[in-house]
């Protein structure tokens, strides 16, 4: 994989020996939960250090984690041998990967706003096609009011999430569901303090591509 912009960043980010984002899943996914199929495969975009994507292996889910950053699947392996759970830890970036067709149940996408326009753009685009018809997407972000607070996440007004954005980009799924909300976040050195995020819950049409 050729390294992507950024990689030097989060390696150091990812370096040292606590988890940058703390071990526990997000609380919004923590909310999906009667969501999830009872079996199936799940996709972990950018899933870090792997909490998310841990979380949804205990669920009894078949997962994929993807991350640009070794480093950082390293602990998410670690992460998975504590719990008992296995995951498929796969080093990709979450713009460039080749996104298989139709082969997830679940697809997480879970504060992975490093990702400019044009990137994001990529990325949803194959977190779309990787989705089963039926299959049901997650993805969590900040707003931009997440700026007033500077409590993590990016500093780029443009990386930030909003309801439009989201409505634009996955309203031709079933089921939306949108959540703002201004919450108290403690996940790691990474997202902790009052926070501005913004929830999706979404189900690929059955018929669609």
């Amino acid at each position: 994989m050729t390294r992507p912009p950024g990689f030097d960043h989060w390696e150091e980010r990812f370096a040292g020996a606590e988890f940058r984002f703390g071990r526990e899943p997000n609380p919004f996914l923590l909310h999906c939960k009667p969501l999830l199929p009872a079996s199936g495969k799940a996709l972990a975009v950018a899933d870090g250090e792997g909490r998310n994507g841990v979380w949804l292996a205990r669920q009894g889910l078949d997962v994929v984690s993807t991350d640009f950053s070794p480093t950082a699947q390293a602990k998410a392996r670690a992460l998975a041998a504590e719990h008992g759970v296995a995951v498929s830890l796969i080093e990709a970036d979450a713009h460039a990967w080749d996104y298989p067709e139709a082969a997830f149940d679940v697809v997480a996408e879970i504060f992975t706003q490093f990702s400019p326009p044009e990137g994001r753009a990529l990325k949803w685009a194959g977190m779309k096609r990787a989705l089963k018809p039926g299959g049901l997407l997650i993805v969590v972000g900040y707003t931009p009011k997440q700026l007033d607070y500077g409590t993590g996440g990016p500093k780029q007004l443009e990386n930030l999430y909003t309801r439009a954005m989201l409505e634009e980009a996955f309203g031709d799924f079933a089921d939306l569901s949108i959540t703002e909300e201004e919450t108290e976040l403690q996940e790691g050195a990474g997202h902790s303090g009052m926070s501005a995020v913004i929830g999706l819950t979404a189900r690929k049409r059955k018929g669609s591509g």
